[in-house]
């Protein structure tokens, strides 16, 4: 490991889950064990190529674990590691922030919240 330096130590939680989707797809590995296309579909937005740059990228960091199984055709699924399972808390505090500033900013946070598990509403 490098010899790096902090001002503090939330740039360390940031260098580790920052960005648009790490946290979105950390969110969704909470319910579970997801194949990459599972989680392509659950993030439409995202870019093929920066879901598996951010899937490699949190394996590496090792909060998520990537699984292969020897079978044709191949199947690759992603869940969390014991270490990112540490991290629920703070993605239950992120979600619930995200909830009540939503409900200041448009009222019924449904209108604009699309509809799946992690919003409340079945899928």
């Amino acid at each position: 490991m490098k010899n790096k330096k902090y001002n503090i130590s939330v740039e360390a939680t940031l260098e580790v889950i920052g960005g648009k989707w790490k946290c979105v797809i950390l969110c969704h590995l909470t319910h579970g064990k997801k194949r990459t296309s599972e989680l392509k579909r659950l993030m439409p937005d995202i870019t093929q190529k920066m879901l598996t740059q951010q899937l490699r990228e949190l394996e590496e960091d090792g909060v998520i674990n990537r699984i292969v199984y020897n079978q044709v055709p191949p199947k690759v699924e992603y869940e969390l590691s014991e270490y990112g399972w540490s991290l629920d808390s703070i993605l239950s505090s992120l979600c619930a922030w995200g909830e009540k500033h939503i409900t200041k900013v448009y009222g019924d946070k449904f209108s604009v919240l699309e509809e799946n598990v992690l919003n409340g509403q079945p899928e």
